[in-house]
This record gives structure tokens, sequence and C-alpha cells, in this order.
């Protein structure tokens, strides 16, 4: 994707998750697309280590594997 692509996707956030990323832009002077931005940037390597769906075992697959 490149730099000035400008595609638009609606997100839904909890209301007071919402609340907070807006004190943080009206406090950082920036817009709430910025403040999600960074945040994505920000946390994605966290984001990355988490288990996928497929990486979580199932509760019968340890006594089948026996």
């Amino acid at each position: 994707m490149s730099a000035t692509d400008k595609r638009k996707q609606s997100l839904y956030f909890p209301e007071t998750m919402l609340q907070e990323i807006q004190k943080e832009a009206a406090r950082l002077d920036r817009s709430l697309s910025w403040i999600v931005q960074r945040c994505v940037k920000i946390g994605l390597a966290d984001i990355r280590r988490l288990p996928s769906v497929n990486d979580i075992p199932e509760a019968g697959d340890d006594a089948q594997a026996s």
C-alpha cells in the first residue's frame, strides 16, 4: 500500500475506548485516525506475538494424542 492510499474503513470501538482515543487526540492535537494509526504501528509487534486461532490446542487434543 502506498503512502498516498486514502481508503476508508469504518471501525467500531467500545464507548470507553473511544473516549480515551478522543482524549489523547485532543491532548496531542491530532486526528482520531492519526491516534489509531500510531497505536497500531506501536503495538503491532505485540499483536503479532499473540497465538493465532490455529495455534491454540483444543480441549480434546491432548487426550487424542495419548
